[in-house]
């Protein structure tokens, strides 16, 4: 069955989510902020939950129209084939986003669709009320402007949750976020991979798994797995497909903090992501590392404000890392943060500065690699 698939991402991820997409082999349809969709079937459904590196959520598109008003969503979504997919007795609660558009009220929104998708699978079920004891189905609607999308969620639980994090330190950056960051960096085999203020290590875990082309869905679950349309087989055959495609590497990854129970910690993490024979882990203040002559990449998430004290105290510390860190060059630089002017604190103006999101948190990654180079 040919399927409308809609991958989601935190914004400024949908470059590097697209070419995940084409990389499996599936054909692109359209590009938007925090979401790319496109054609697959049934196993691109399994596949894409295992694989996709950078995406939030992975949907069945049922369909999309115009819709000015309450009468036009319900019209809409009661034309969409629900019952192709919901059985009779299966749970389908409602939820979703409405950006720019005439119909803001989400509880009128989520009314109105839950009572067409019931209107609609009367006509196929001849069933007044629905049980709603089976299987769940999230049905999840985005209405941007005057465009209707209704979906049906496929992964149940995020797929930034890889299953490795079951604890973290305060203010964890998101795994999908960390992955990206540590793919822009362009990680190599001869080049020293360190975060010198790790936390819980989800930067450095997510560079070694990266490395070791762990797919970062391969060891949980998905909602969809439970689903008839994608049947057990092609979930076996995805997870197999990842454990053939991993490889043994000689990248090297640092993940050292001042703080002994973030290092504990991500010791631990490292284990449950099956990295740490790639993550060494280790207690160190970030301003004092040492490059003992060799290339390296410094690829941090510092503390700011939240997270330590003060803000002043944070920009203290951007000056020191700064001053430190540029006694290390030719070594290139990444650092994400929040402070709008963390350059003017660090010393030196980035060769890049790409504006990225963690969860709805605007954050700022800072490159410096242009005057760096090894």
């Amino acid at each position: 069955m040919k399927l409308e698939l809609v991958a989601t991402c935190l914004f400024g991820l949908e470059k590097l989510l697209g070419e995940e997409i084409d990389a499996l082999g599936y054909e692109r349809v359209a590009t938007i902020d925090g979401r790319v969709t496109f054609f697959g079937d049934e196993a691109a459904v399994a596949r894409s939950n295992v694989f996709l590196r950078y995406a939030e959520r992975v949907f069945i598109k049922l369909g999309a129209f115009h819709a000015e008003s309450f009468e036009e969503l319900f019209e809409g979504t009661r034309a969409l084939p629900w019952a192709d997919f919901i059985g009779r007795d299966d749970a389908f609660p409602v939820k979703g986003h409405a950006i720019k558009s005439k119909l803001h009220s989400i509880p009128d929104c989520q009314s109105i669709i839950k009572k067409a998708v019931v209107r609609s699978m009367s006509e196929r079920y001849g069933l007044l009320r629905f049980p709603e004891t089976g299987l769940k189905y999230q049905i999840e609607f985005f209405i941007l402007g005057d465009e209707a999308t209704l979906m049906i969620d496929t992964s149940g639980t995020a797929l930034h949750k890889r299953g490795y994090r079951r604890e973290a330190n305060g203010a964890p950056i998101r795994e999908t976020l960390a992955a990206a960051i540590a793919a822009t960096s362009r990680p190599r085999e001869n080049v020293l991979f360190w975060d010198p203020m790790c936390g819980s290590g989800t930067i450095a875990i997510e560079a070694a798994r990266l490395m070791r082309n762990i797919a970062p869905g391969k060891s949980r679950k998905f909602s969809a797995e439970e689903y008839p349309i994608v049947p057990e087989v092609l979930w076996r055959a995805a997870r197999e497909e990842a454990i053939a495609g991993e490889r043994v590497t000689d990248f090297e990854v640092y993940a050292s903090d001042i703080d002994p129970s973030a290092v504990a910690l991500t010791e631990k993490n490292a284990a449950a992501a099956g990295v740490s024979d790639v993550v060494r882990a280790f207690r160190m203040d970030a301003r004092k590392i040492s490059a003992e002559g060799r290339r390296g990449t410094i690829v941090a998430n510092p503390p700011y404000g939240e997270r330590l004290g003060t803000r002043s105290e944070a920009e203290t510390l951007y000056r020191e890392i700064g001053a430190h860190f540029r006694s290390l060059a030719p070594w290139q630089v990444y650092i994400i943060t929040s402070h709008p002017t963390f350059e003017r604190f660090y010393g030196k103006r980035a060769d890049k500065v790409r504006k990225l999101y963690n969860g709805m948190i605007p954050c700022y990654l800072y490159q410096f690699f242009k005057n760096n180079k090894m």
